[in-house]
C-alpha cells in the first residue's frame, strides 16, 4: 500500500494558507515513489488553488475524514481540540504546532500514540535550512508591517518635492534585526522612509547598515550577545528596566515604530513604554509584530488595533496568512524539504542519531520528546528518565 499525505483544510480563524501547493506536490510525487497525496476538497482556495490544480498535479481531493485518516497529516495551524481527536495510534503529523504555547496538545499527541513534528522547533543549522519555516514566514510578517504601516501613517513615506513645497521623509524604526526586522528595514527603506534599526546584539549593525538604515546605539549594548540557538540572551534585570527609557528619544522622533523582538517560548520584552508612545506625534503608527507573545508595546492588545495617546498601535498575530499565495507557496516548500528528509523508501522511519529529526520530532512512542516541553508539562527530562530506566 502507498504511504498516504494528507492535506487538510485549514479551519483556525483567519488562516488562509494551505500546507502543500498544486506546483509542490506535484514534484513530491515525482520524486518520491510509493506515496499518495489526498487533499481536503477546498483545502486551497482561500490561497488560489482549485481542487482541479491538485487533481492536475496527481493529488487526490476526498473528504475531511479520510484526509485525516493518511498516514502523514501535514497543517500550518496547530490542530485544534476537535482535529486532535481525528488521529489514533501510528500516524504522523508535520505542522507549526505551537509546542511551547499549547504543551497539552503534545501531550495529547503523545497519548494517542502519533509521531509528530514541529516546525518550530527545527534545529538552526546549515543542512536545515531548506526547512526553515520561521524564518520564512517571518520574512513575509516583516515585509506586511511596512507595507500596514504605511498605509495607516497619515503622512507619506518617502521625501517628496512638489510645486507646493517639499514634503521629508518618514523616521521608521524597527526594533529587532531578526529575519522579520531586516525583512522590514528593507521594505521601508525601498518605500523612501528615513530607517533606523535596533537589537540588542552587536553583530547586526553590519546587517543593518547594509540595507541603507542606521544602526541605534544604546549603552546596555555593550555586554549583548547571542545565544547558541541565535536568539538575543536576556538582558539582565536592571538593563531591561534601562532599555525603554534609552529607547524612548528614539521613538519619540518616529513616525513609525516596528517592533519585531521575540524570546521564543517566554514573554516579549516591554520596549516601548507608555511615556514613549505619550512622546510619539500624533497619528504616527506602532506595528507590533510580538503582540502573540503579550507584545513589545505596553498598549498592544493582541489581535487588535487601539489608539493611544493618538497613535495608532496594531498588534497583529498572523500577517503571512494576508499574503496566502506566496505564503503558501513558501511553506509548502519547507514542508516538502522536511517530508523528503524524513520519508525513505514510501515509510517514515525514526533516526533519533539524526540532528534534524531528533530536534524536530516532538512527540513518538507515546511520549512528549522535547525537554522544554517537558518541563512544562511537568514532566522530567529525557535524560533524566534514560537515567532512571538503567
Amino acid at each position: 500500500m502507498a504511504f498516504t499525505i494528507g492535506i487538510p483544510r485549514e479551519t483556525e480563524a483567519g488562516e488562509t494558507r494551505v500546507s502543500l501547493v498544486p506546483d509542490v506536490a506535484s514534484r513530491l510525487l515525482k520524486m518520491q515513489d510509493g506515496i499518495d497525496v489526498v487533499v481536503e476538497s477546498g483545502a486551497g482556495e482561500e490561497a488560489y488553488h482549485r481542487d482541479e490544480e491538485y487533481e492536475e498535479a496527481g493529488c487526490t481531493v476526498v473528504d475531511r475524514e479520510e484526509v485525516f485518516g493518511a498516514d502523514l497529516v501535514v497543517k500550518v495551524a496547530p490542530p485544534s481540540d476537535e482535529e486532535l481527536d481525528f488521529f489514533s495510534e501510528g500516524q504522523a503529523l508535520i505542522g507549526l504546532l505551537d509546542p511551547l504555547g499549547r504543551p497539552e496538545a503534545a501531550q495529547t499527541l503523545a497519548e494517542k500514540g502519533v509521531t509528530s513534528f514541529a516546525m518550530e522547533l527545527v534545529p538552526r543549522i546549515s543542512r536545515a535550512q531548506k526547512m526553515d519555516v520561521l524564518s520564512a514566514m517571518s520574512s513575509i510578517g516583516g515585509y506586511r508591517a511596512a507595507i500596514l504601516a504605511a498605509e495607516r501613517l497619515p503622512r507619506f513615506f518617502p521625501l517628496l518635492t512638489t510645486a507646493a513645497g517639499t514634503v521629508k521623509p518618514a523616521q521608521v524604526l524597527v526594533l529587532g534585526a531578526g529575519v522579520a526586522g531586516l525583512q522590514a528595514i528593507a521594505t521601508a527603506k525601498r518605500l523612501g522612509a528615513k530607517v533606523f534599526g535596533y537589537d540588542i546584539r552587536e553583530p547586526t549593525r553590519e546587517e543593518v547598515e547594509s540595507l541603507g538604515a542606521k544602526f541605534v546605539e544604546l549603552e546596555v549594548d555593550i555586554d549583548a550577545d547571542q545565544d547558541e540557538s541565535g536568539y538575543a540572551e536576556e538582558l539582565e534585570k536592571e538593563k531591561q528596566e534601562r532599555q525603554p527609557e534609552l529607547l524612548k528619544p528614539h521613538i519619540a522622533e518616529s513616525d513609525v515604530v516596528i517592533s519585531t523582538a521575540l524570546i521564543p517560548g517566554r514573554p516579549a520584552p516591554l520596549l516601548i513604554n507608555e511615556n514613549a508612545v505619550e512622546a510619539m506625534d500624533p497619528g504616527s503608527v506602532i506595528v507590533d509584530l510580538a503582540a502573540p507573545n503579550g507584545g513589545n508595546c505596553a498598549h498592544t492588545e493582541t489581535g487588535e488595533t487601539v489608539i493611544e495617546d493618538e497613535v495608532r498601535i496594531m498588534g497583529p498575530t498572523n500577517l503571512p496568512a494576508q499574503m496566502p499565495v506566496h505564503a503558501s507557496q513558501l511553506y509548502a516548500k519547507t514542508i516538502s524539504a522536511t517530508i523528503e528528509e524524513f520519508l525513505e523508501d514510501g515509510a517514515l522511519t525514526p533516526d533519533f542519531e539524526d540532528e534534524i529529526f531528533d530536534g524536530t520530532c516532538l512527540t513518538h512512542g507515546g511520549e512528549v520528546r522535547n525537554d522544554r516541553v517537558r518541563d512544562l508539562l511537568g514532566l522530567e527530562s529525557k535524560e533524566q528518565t534514560n537515567e532512571v530506566a538503567e
